[in-house]
């Protein structure tokens, strides 16, 4: 069947077998969801006496029913995710919404790219950051289709009677305390993925000092590139490489952030291929942050593209080489001048010559 009737069967489906599951009336209704790095079609259920449901992305279950999943599976294993999800959705108070000051203790923020959402960014308050975006959300807690959030739009700003610059500030004390910054090494990281405590059976008992990859996310590790706005966050991570070194930043998805310590080890071309192998093989479209690499200067405190901290250093370089050769060359001059000053001056008396070459006088 194709993606209409599809959505068209799916809908009725759930709702008919929700309502028979629970006494309960249900609307379901279709409708383009905007996220991070596109859009897509959803199918939205929520009880009939409810402001509140639960969104279900059509598209991607058209994808597994191309993919050979039967239908059946497909619509049971949807309404059994709505189910859980507005049995278990977060308490919500629909009130509180309307009100600022209760919502901004919930704000968050996350980091996204430019380009790929340039169209979502017209309608939604965010800070740019070279070329990725920081947007705002408020968290309302776990269901069990992940995290239940509320992305801040240019519309509530304008119902709450608020600037984007005082959401800003607001995120900015909140954020860390909502999705609080975790920072690991990648031994570390690797072995929670397999499920090991003790990194030496994995050969990953790094020393700290030792240690060339970190990843920065949050607890849950859930949109934790957003980190990137934290105000504390380059000092963090300067402390854990220790010195106060500069460092690389790898966006590895929407989720996670890599660290490499700039020591020579890993120059900016071979990190970037890495990044763009990755995305193009590995990180679902959806999930991509951008295909650069970020350099951060702890002394001078900056953060940038990676091409653009190389080309600064070149500059400083070349600024550098042109005030040696001036300071060389004012040098040679003075040599030159202190050594004539020791020569002797002869006067010469040539007298005034006639025409023939005789003296006058």
């Amino acid at each position: 069947m194709d993606f209409e009737t599809f959505r068209e069967n799916l809908a009725r489906d759930i709702k008919e077998t929700l309502e028979a599951r629970t006494g309960t009336d249900f609307e379901v209704e279709h409708r383009t969801a905007e996220k991070m790095n596109g859009n897509y079609e959803a199918i939205v259920v929520k009880p009939a006496d409810s402001e509140v449901g639960v969104s279900l992305n059509a598209s991607t279950l058209y994808k597994d029913y191309e993919s050979g999943v039967s239908y059946e599976s497909i619509a049971k294993g949807a309404t059994d995710l709505a189910d859980r999800s507005l049995r278990n959705q977060p308490e919500f108070d629909v009130d509180s919404f309307k009100d600022y000051d209760k919502m901004k203790g919930t704000l968050a923020m996350e980091v996204v790219s430019k380009e790929r959402n340039a169209e979502l960014l017209d309608t939604v308050p965010h800070k740019d950051i070279e070329d990725m975006s920081v947007v705002y959300r408020f968290v309302l807690g776990e269901t069990p289709a992940g995290s239940g959030t509320i992305l801040v739009t240019n519309q509530m700003l304008e119902n709450y009677g608020i600037t984007a610059d005082q959401l800003h500030a607001d995120a900015m004390k909140t954020a860390p305390e909502v999705r609080p910054l975790v920072i690991e090494g990648m031994g570390q990281v690797l072995a929670k993925q397999m499920g090991v405590e003790d990194l030496e059976v994995l050969g990953l008992n790094i020393p700290p000092e030792q240690e060339q990859m970190f990843v920065a996310s949050v607890e849950g590790n859930v949109h934790g590139a957003g980190v990137l706005a934290y105000s504390d966050f380059f000092d963090k991570v300067a402390d854990r490489l220790g010195d106060q070194q500069n460092f690389f930043i790898l966006p590895s998805s929407i989720h996670e952030l890599i660290i490499v310590p700039d020591n020579g080890i890993m120059d900016l071309h071979n990190l970037e291929s890495m990044v763009r192998e990755i995305n193009a093989s590995v990180v679902d479209p959806s999930e991509q942050l951008t295909d650069n690499v970020y350099h951060y200067d702890a002394k001078e405190k900056v953060f940038e593209l990676g091409e653009k901290y190389v080309e600064r250093q070149a500059a400083k370089e070349a600024r550098g080489h042109e005030a040696s050769e001036k300071k060389s060359l004012l040098g040679d001059l003075k040599a030159a001048k202190d050594e004539a000053s020791k020569t002797p001056h002869k006067d010469a008396d040539i007298g005034e010559k006639s025409m023939d070459g005789k003296s006058l006088g």
